[in-house]
């Protein structure tokens, strides 16, 4: 076992895993199993071209990379033993800001510790002697420097110490402050990790990103020269999640939090100050206005008031920033997170920077009279409301109390409670006058409602809805919900507006007609904001920019209805959850910024100001490992030609056209037509992508990049054809995470359970899009499995001879056979749908169980050495993609030469079902005695047992089968109606004092119905169940701890007996227990 409790000797199981896993990892090597070339003629294609996202190279690999990786993995053992071409290249992600911003935060934090950058290659560190518990001498040839006390206490968010924890020595830690070291450190190491779990990784097709790899930086040129002539870039200004501190977009895999999050669009209505406070004076002279961020303009009709943060909920004080816009002599009184994202949006006077001129309480905001746009009260007055967020908007809420029903039930609490406006210093001509203003008017129809009664019309929505929800107070959040939920979704799809320049027409229709009027009159801003937080890898809270850059026109309607066409048709995603989710992105999914100011990647061929980000060089990449090895060799850098003896500057855009595009030949190329068909070669047979493994956050954004690229960019042939998805993995049920300890890398999960240890416990964590969870105590038990089979094969090989030969003839023969059938074909439909755990427990679970049982049955007679040997042949097969390293030496020990990454699946017969209902039967009868026998032996000793079996059903039983079966085939449903109906049956009236047990036995024989189809209403079993029972009458004594059995017909010739027990029916005998 893994676990250490005794000392060495504890790991000797595991270690004996390791050793297996070794050798078979170095015959794989030495055979080159993996390394999959085109064939040069033309023939049958039964390839599977898997990939996966290329992992990023700021770290080590973990259990969570892992876990997606091995269905990746298990897909490969299983299509290699279907006789496919099988190819799984494996490349590693190095472009953007992580790396980039993991060696600034290194230099920041060096920089805090020691005060300058020591570069190891030329200096020699010395530092100052100062005590230390585990003082010892100083090697003057290493970098060492003493710690602060703040930062020996600042942990593992050090990125020294992180670092260090990766076993990274420490006088080469410096080195990380240059972001290409990363790129040469880290891929090599979760190569060799990867080949330590023993992956069908064909490694001569592995690379990294970034211009650092000049082949790669041309490729990846070459598509954005396609995309940009194809007109689906374009540049401009546009709405991107910022990081100021990095100075440029900051999309999802930049950010340490946030993935998936955009701008929320928002507009803020001015609401200018007609007088201000006393505490505002040194303001006179300037227009002062409040900023409301507002989802909906076109309720800018109905305000009647503004709420204001008073305080926070503990009390605590609400500042407020007085700020200058971008308009002359304008002050904005607005919330600091807000202001900041404004000055990254033009609406301040220098991009980026935010001039306060001074701060405000909130609750000196409170009665401050405004005039606001379109509402025709004047003024209205701010007020306190308790639930604003200062994390979301300006801090500043415009109120509609007509349609908002947080601000109708606000409002009527201040109207209602004058202790609650005493409070708050709130007059009472600031609320007591002021009525809702309808504005639209919708139809509303409650909860519950005659579904044939047409809705009532209202324009006043809100209150209605929180009249039907039994709104309270403001206090009462999930009835709120649901009133909002309500009114804004009937507001908008249903409502028309009954006031104003578009009274009449549909809400949906005006909303951006208003905004646009409000804009341009200078009433309002257009503003953005991240829909949640977002936090850069640099280390700070992005905001919404709106800045000039290049982006990909994803959701153009053509290209849109084009992927779509595809997704729906020619691709399978194993799950409707995952093509609803692909859908619901397509359904949104709109421009993406594609450049970046600064950063690893390739520059932008038209315009090497930008730098292309992360998520856009990494669509098509797939084509680009199927002739990588001929590009380049060695170093994942491209630093050393490949086969080809190809430079990078010679690939040019029209030899990209030729090997991927079918364009003509380039008569200037300077690469020999016979490489370059070579190229093509490849291309053509391995593509397109067969199956494409991903976790499901990847839907949102990688993924459907990478179905829009390939459909632009090359013909329908090659579009990909598959792709899986899965959730995240948990940790013995707990989230991954390195600051609680609850974390392992790839390696450390190898070292403590073996690969095939671990590799078993990765396919029993889960198949579906909800987190599976490895369990270190199934990847221990594995240990323990895995060893006590081998040693179970180990023993009945070298007894082969010595057991039962000639033909398998017994009747606990042919059951294991069929079971063995069974079960193989039941792994195989559970791999072809990628379902590993299902195939676990068929493949496994069952066939142990199964086998067990034979040998277990067999007695003193004993296990026939053909089937035995069939089993294990066959499981340790079904068993190769999960834990390949033991199926290797097991295969080597059934005498074959060649390695098991060259075997098939398994072949084996037809199921014979009439022999799995016997088996069933069998199983069943002996649970059934198990349990009978325990509630007797509870009463008394028992050593005997008499089984009576009946030959026919009783005759109600029989009536009740008859009148099923009549149903059934008369093409009606077994529904309620029917089931109730059957008392009045007149086939069945002659046995009424038979009802309580006739009803249950019907609804037994209607869910045997719907298992076995028209069978279950036989009058007859089809088997001889004296027969069945009677060859395992010493097996069933051992299990049922009796002396004796005894199989008898029913009835019972002692009356006094059969009174005793419940009838036997066929299918189901019945049993009387004796001392």
């Amino acid at each position: 076992m893994a676990t250490e409790t005794k000392g060495p000797s504890s790991f000797a199981r595991r270690d004996k895993l390791i050793d297996l896993q070794k050798k078979a990892q170095e015959r794989w090597e030495a055979e080159k199993c993996f390394e999959q070339d085109a064939p040069e003629a033309a023939g049958d294609k039964t390839k599977h071209f898997v990939t996966f996202p290329y992992p990023y190279m700021n770290g080590l690999l973990h259990l969570g990379h892992t876990f997606s990786l091995s269905k990746t993995e298990f897909s490969m053992g299983y299509e290699r033993l279907k006789g496919k071409q099988t190819l799984w290249p494996f490349g590693f992600h190095c472009t953007g800001m992580p790396i980039q911003a993991a060696a600034d935060k290194l230099r920041r934090d060096i920089v805090g510790m020691y005060g300058e950058i020591y570069d190891t290659k030329e200096e020699t560190v010395e530092v100052k002697k100062e005590e230390e518990e585990d003082a010892g001498p100083t090697d003057p040839t290493k970098f060492a420097g003493k710690k602060t006390k703040a930062v020996a206490k600042k942990g593992a968010g050090n990125s020294w110490q992180i670092l260090e924890s990766m076993d990274i020595p420490r006088e080469q830690v410096p080195k990380f402050v240059d972001p290409v070291h990363w790129l040469h450190y880290f891929p090599p190491i979760a190569k060799e990790d990867l080949k330590e779990m023993g992956v069908k990784v064909d490694w001569r097709r592995s690379f990294i990103t970034t211009n650092v790899n000049p082949y790669y930086d041309s490729f990846i040129q070459w598509q954005f020269h396609k995309l940009k002539a194809l007109e689906k870039v374009s540049f401009g200004l546009r709405y991107s999640v910022y990081s100021p501190i990095d100075g440029q977009i900051c999309a999802d895999h930049d950010r340490a939090s946030g993935e998936g999050v955009g701008p929320q669009e928002y507009v803020l209505i001015k609401m200018e100050v007609l007088e201000l406070p006393e505490c505002l004076s040194n303001l006179k002279g300037k227009k002062v206005v409040l900023l409301a961020a507002t989802l909906r303009p076109e309720t800018m009709y109905g305000q009647t008031n503004c709420w204001v943060l008073p305080h926070e909920k503990d009390g605590s004080e609400v500042w407020y920033g007085c700020y200058e816009t971008k308009t002359e002599n304008e002050i904005a009184i607005i919330g600091e997170r807000s202001a900041q994202n404004m000055a990254y949006q033009n609406l301040t006077k220098e991009f980026g920077k935010v001039v306060e001129v001074c701060k405000v309480k909130g609750r000196d905001l409170v009665g401050l009279p405004l005039k606001a746009p379109l509402t025709p009260l004047c003024p209205i007055y701010t007020l306190p409301m308790l639930t604003i967020s200062m994390k979301k908007g300006t801090g500043i809420v415009t109120s509609v109390p007509s349609d908002a029903p947080d601000d109708w039930i606000a409002l009527m609490d201040l109207k209602k409670k004058p202790a609650l406006r005493e409070k708050y210093g709130v007059k009472d001509e600031w609320v007591v006058p002021f009525e809702v203003v309808p504005i639209i008017e919708i139809p509303y129809k409650k909860e519950g409602a005659d579904p044939d009664a047409a809705p009532e019309m209202t324009d006043l929505a809100a209150q209605v809805a929180c009249e039907e929800f039994k709104v309270a107070s403001q206090n009462d959040k999930e009835k709120l919900a649901l009133a909002k939920a309500k009114t804004y979704k009937l507001g908008f799809y249903e409502g028309r507006l009954t006031v104003g320049e578009f009274k009449g027409q549909q809400v949906q229709e005006v909303k951006p007609l208003v905004k646009a009027r409000m804009l341009e009159s200078g009433d309002a801003y257009a503003y953005a904001e991240p829909e949640k937080e977002v936090q850069s890898r640099s280390g700070n809270e992005c905001v919404v920019a709106l800045t000039h850059q290049w982006y990909i026109k994803y959701g153009e309607d053509e290209w849109r209805k084009q992927v779509s066409d595809h997704l729906a048709n020619n691709v399978n995603c194993y799950s409707e959850e995952t093509k609803s989710r692909f859908e619901g992105a397509l359904s949104w999914l709109s421009e993406w910024g594609c450049s970046r100011s600064f950063g690893l990647g390739t520059l932008l061929p038209w315009d090497k100001q930008f730098v292309i980000e992360s998520l856009s060089d990494s669509t098509i990449y797939m084509a680009y490992y199927t002739f990588c090895h001929i590009l380049q060799q060695g170093p994942f850098d491209g630093s050393v030609p490949g086969e080809g003896n190809i430079s990078p500057q010679d690939l040019t855009e029209s030899v990209w056209d030729y090997v991927l595009l079918d364009k003509a030949f380039p008569a200037d190329s300077k690469i020999p037509k016979e490489v370059l068909d070579k190229m093509k070669r490849e291309f053509n047979y391995w593509y397109p992508v067969d199956l494409r493994v991903s976790g499901k956050d990847l839907i949102q954004n990688h993924l459907t990049f990478f179905l829009y690229n390939h459909c632009a960019i090359f013909p329908e042939k090659h579009w990909p054809r598959s792709m899986r998805t899965n959730g995240h993995v948990l940790l013995d049920n707990e989230k991954m995470s390195k600051s609680t300890g609850n974390f392992k890398t790839l390696k450390q999960a190898i070292e403590e359970y073996s690969a095939d240890g671990m590799r078993f416990a990765l396919a029993l964590s889960g198949d579906g899009n909800e987190d599976a969870n490895f369990e270190s105590d199934v990847a221990n038990a594995a240990i323990l499995k895995l060893t006590n089979e081998l040693q179970f094969i180990e023993k009945t090989l070298g007894a082969l001879d010595s057991m039962r030969g000639g033909e398998a003839s017994l009747y606990i023969d042919k059951i294991f056979e069929n079971e063995m059938n069974r079960y193989v074909s039941s792994a195989d439909a559970c791999y072809a749908k990628m379902n590993y755990r299902d195939a676990m427990i068929e493949g496994w679970d069952k066939m142990q169980g199964a086998r067990d049982k034979y040998r277990a049955m067999s007695g003193d007679q004993g296990m026939h050495k053909d089937l035995i040997k069939k089993f294990i042949e066959c499981q340790i097969l079904v068993i190769c993609p999960i834990c390949p390293h033991l199926a290797e030496h097991v295969w080597a020990q059934l005498g074959n030469s060649e390695s098991i990454m060259n075997a098939r699946w398994p072949s084996v017969g037809p199921v014979d079902n009439m022999l799995v209902r016997m088996n069933t039967y069998f199983d069943k009868t002996l649970s059934d005695l198990r349990s009978k026998a325990e509630k007797a032996s509870a009463k008394n000793a028992i050593t005997k047992a008499t089984i009576y079996i009946a030959e026919n059903f009783l005759d109600w039983q029989q009536a009740t089968l008859n009148v099923l079966k009549a149903n059934a085939e008369a093409g009606n449903a077994f529904d309620k109606v029917f089931m109730k109906s059957l008392i009045s049956k007149p086939e069945l009236a002659p046995f009424k004092s038979a009802m309580k047990l006739l009803m249950p036995f019907a609804a037994f024989t209607v869910d045997d119905y719907s298992v076995r189809g028209i069978d279950a209403f036989e009058l007859k079993v089809p088997y001889d169940e004296t027969m069945i029972l009677g060859d395992s009458l010493e097996y069933m004594k051992g299990e049922l701890n009796l002396k004796e059995i005894v199989l008898e017909k029913w009835p019972p010739s002692d009356e006094a007996v059969a009174k005793k027990l419940q009838p036997a029916t066929p299918g189901k005998p019945a049993a009387h227990f004796q001392a």
